[in-house]
């Protein structure tokens, strides 16, 4: 396919691992999700609009995710990616044993004290599930609507935590009450995870001790039939689950985007990147910009601004895969939680290799933290393996990191910003990127 011809369900596909990493979820999840739902929408018998309305909700079904994670490490005092798994596979309803994983999750890693400190902020906190869930299916939702997809799209994904029995959240609706496309993305994801990690029984012991709880009787029971489907089980959990699920597409062809529509999609995801800390709100965004206006000044053409302007609003997607624990710590990072940052630029690179429409960019997006001089992170590639464009865009992050506020500093000025710059200029930092942040920075170029 052209640029002007993407499938987006092969973007969306590939995106879904950034998503995957910010849950806490094992690589594929969504991917995993995807058919089971699929397959429980075919024997249901939904209608091809259903179908294709489930598809993106599946797709999307943690595109909210990020936005509670600061909430979520602050509150248990704990690595946020290690919570909410730990956190989803136990049965809130059972009182008892909520209040024993809450209890051994809870400032996980730190002093007796500390645990029992978060434990018992956790228990006067009253509605925070809710109200954790509430943000997370709001955005989701919100994301979904955002890209043009149907509303059926948008309350599946803002109802996929509500239980048949009308104890999820974050409305508490029961039964028939709850869309049918949230009802099957609910069990999909509970049945994929289960069986990811602990096989096919207990896969089929959790639907069945949810059954009428959580879960729809009649979809609990679809899934109970498949126990014995050896050859389904086996292509969940092979490399041909990817191409599987860009088949599940309904309605025949791939839906195709345009560039205006894939920019969209850029624009949303940087949108799930920036919400995973208080302190990135908007970065992404004002990087791309910088980056299009340094890029501007020395004179790039339509195409490469846009992919320019991509890679910016991206270049951190690898983010998510960081502990909320470490990205919001108010002091110095120990060496630990230093190797664990400089794992995002990695992240950046698999995850946007795997989109065609982006891998022309994902080299120089994941580039952002090198220098010159072989000192950055996390390749140590020198002066002559970096190309322009990635220059370009490491002095923009730069940039935008000094002027914008940190858990450990308040936001520099423009004059301080870019005299700090300036002493790396043509030893770390590239002196035509510096000049050309210089002149798109000057007052009335913004």
């Amino acid at each position: 396919m052209t640029p002007q011809q993407l499938s987006i369900s092969e973007v969306l596909a590939a995106l879904s691992y950034a998503l995957d990493l910010t849950e806490g979820q094992p690589a594929g999840h969504t991917i995993r999700a995807c058919l089971v739902g699929m397959r429980l929408g075919s024997e249901v018998g939904l209608s091809v609009e259903e179908c294709t309305a489930l598809y993106y909700a599946l797709l999307l079904k943690d595109a909210g995710c990020s936005s509670n994670a600061a909430r979520m490490a602050s509150l248990f005092g704990a690595d946020d990616r290690v919570v909410k798994p730990r956190m989803k596979g136990v049965d809130w309803h059972r009182r008892i044993r909520l209040a024993l994983r809450t209890a051994t999750t809870a400032g996980l890693g730190g002093s007796i004290a500390d645990r029992a400190r978060h434990f018992m902020r956790i228990a006067r906190s009253g509605e925070v599930t809710r109200e954790l869930i509430q943000i997370r299916c709001d955005r989701g939702a919100g994301i979904a609507r955002r890209l043009g997809f149907p509303e059926n799209t948008c309350s599946a994904i803002g109802s996929l935590d509500e239980h048949w029995c009308g104890l999820g959240y974050p409305h508490g609706k029961a039964g028939e009450d709850i869309p049918r496309l949230a009802r099957i993305i609910n069990i999909a994801q509970t049945v994929e995870a289960f069986q990811y990690d602990k096989g096919v029984a207990a896969a089929m012991r959790v639907t069945r001790a949810r059954r009428g709880t959580w879960f729809d009787p009649a979809l609990a029971d679809l899934v109970l039939g498949w126990r014995k489907d050896r050859e389904w089980w086996r292509l969940l959990n092979s490399p041909d689950a990817q191409q599987a699920v860009l088949d599940a597409e309904p309605a025949g062809e791939p839906r195709v985007i345009d560039d205006e529509e894939l920019d969209e999609i850029a624009r949303a995801f940087a949108d799930i990147i920036d919400a995973k800390s208080p302190y990135t709100f908007e970065h992404s965004t004002r990087v791309a910009a910088y980056a299009e206006r340094m890029a501007t000044v020395l004179q790039y053409g339509e195409v490469d601004l846009r992919r320019m302007r991509r890679a910016g609003l991206l270049h951190d997607i690898g983010k998510l895969g960081v502990s909320n624990r470490i990205l919001d710590k108010p002091g110095k990072l120990d060496l630990p939680e230093m190797q664990e940052v400089e794992l995002h630029p990695r992240h950046t690179y698999d995850i946007l290799s795997r989109v065609p429409a982006f891998a022309s960019f994902a080299r120089m997006a994941a580039l952002h933290h090198e220098k010159l001089d072989g000192t950055g992170y996390p390749w140590g590639v020198t002066a002559e393996r970096l190309d322009r464009d990635a220059r370009i865009l490491a002095v923009a992050d730069i940039y935008d990191a000094l002027t914008s506020a940190r858990p450990y500093r308040e936001a520099l000025s423009r004059d301080v910003a870019l005299q700090i710059i300036e002493s790396e200029r043509g030893t770390k930092l590239c002196g035509e990127a510096v000049g050309a942040l210089v002149t798109a920075t000057e007052a009335g170029s913004e």
